[in-house]
């Protein structure tokens, strides 16, 4: 009885972990890469500093669980739909260096005349089954069949919030180019992407794919998985250079040496996109507060900061304006200028354009 049920809950498992959402692990030549990097040890992926997921001893999934059960605050999700902007992103002018934020960590870039996502999740939720992870009412806006012809597809890491199966399989007809962490391959190779159009790097590697672009793969401080195992393909963020200019996408990460060290290589960037919310005390060591994040802008040189992470998905149990409010209070007398764009706004690089504090209730003035 006991056991027969058992099995057959286990073999339900192993069913429902066939579906592709989950994606596919790496072998092969793609495994070979992996074990050849001095960041992959032990069978794992390590961050460059001791990196415990938990910050007091238990472990990240019965922490996670725990989480779901645990009494929420009202406002962890808008009390009405987001006041998105739908900008019709094909009729941007391609000369433009232009970032529009779409929610949550998901870029449209417009760099160098090339036209590149990050991160991008189009669906309306964050988790591999429907219901789960909804996005707040107001921003999903945005499906693949508004984006033009992409250049470049990069992906940070294969959590389920920046490596979306739907809309990567629906991206493929559309794109030129993936670059991504080493093993990322596996997972987009598995929904239709062609082998020959994906390059996977280690920390510090750089792609030129095009003469006017270059991708350096850089070093984050987080995790990977999309099942029980963990850690089997890694975890970056990304440096674009075109056009005499330099953004860089933090991916998912804790606050880390990390920093100084990507400072050290570039002379600043003209913007820092960097995780600022879903932070928790109990998972303090992969994520940065909002007052991390804007420490993180400074060491970077950065001249401006987007807060990444935020408006779209809740994941942490704080209120879902809480980051915006810590992020604007703590860039307050700092070097970079805080950009607070509406998800589809676009941002002019190297305009002065200002955004206002569209998360506050109306009549509210702009505290800047």
């Amino acid at each position: 009885g006991v056991a027969a049920a058992l099995v057959l809950v286990g073999l339900s498992a192993c069913a429902v972990l066939q579906h592709p959402t989950f994606g596919k692990l790496p072998e092969g030549a793609r495994m070979a890469a992996i074990q050849a990097s001095p960041n992959y040890r032990d069978g794992a992926f390590q961050n460059a500093i001791t990196t415990p997921t938990s910050t007091d001893g238990t472990p990240f999934a019965v922490a996670v669980v725990r989480g779901l059960f645990e009494p929420r605050l009202p406002t962890i999700r808008p009390a009405t739909a987001l006041p998105a902007v739908k900008t019709d992103l094909r009729s941007l002018p391609a000369d433009q260096d232009t970032v529009v934020w779409l929610g949550h960590s998901s870029y449209y870039v417009q760099l160098g005349g090339r036209r590149i996502l990050v991160d991008p999740v189009l669906s309306g939720n964050a988790a591999p089954f429907p219901g789960m992870v909804k996005a707040f009412d107001g921003t999903t806006i945005y499906t693949v069949a508004d984006m033009p012809e992409i250049d470049y597809l990069l992906i940070t890491h294969d959590h389920y919030d920046h490596l979306d199966h739907p809309t990567i399989r629906a991206l493929v007809p559309k794109t030129r180019w993936a670059v991504a962490g080493l093993g990322i391959g596996a997972h987009l190779e598995h929904w239709g992407f062609p082998a020959d159009r994906i390059r996977e790097g280690d920390w510090f590697d750089a792609f030129r794919i095009d003469p006017e672009l270059a991708v350096h793969v850089l070093p984050a401080r987080h995790y990977s998985g999309r099942t029980f195992r963990r850690n089997q393909a890694l975890w970056v963020g990304f440096a674009l250079e075109a056009n005499g200019r330099r953004l860089f996408f933090g991916g998912d990460s804790g606050f880390g040496p990390h920093l100084a060290e990507i400072a050290s290589r570039f002379d600043g960037f003209d913007l820092a996109v960097l995780d600022a919310g879903q932070y928790n005390a109990r998972w303090a060591n992969i994520h940065m507060n909002p007052e991390e994040a804007a420490q993180a802008a400074e060491i970077l040189g950065a001249k401006a900061l987007l807060p990444a992470h935020v408006g779209r998905f809740a994941l942490a149990r704080h209120a879902w304006d809480e980051p915006f409010d810590r992020v604007l209070a703590a860039s307050r007398g700092r070097t970079y200028r805080l950009l607070t764009p509406r998800i589809g706004e676009p941002v002019r690089l190297g305009s002065k354009q200002q955004f206002d504090a569209w998360w506050k209730p109306l009549g509210d003035p702009d505290p800047r």
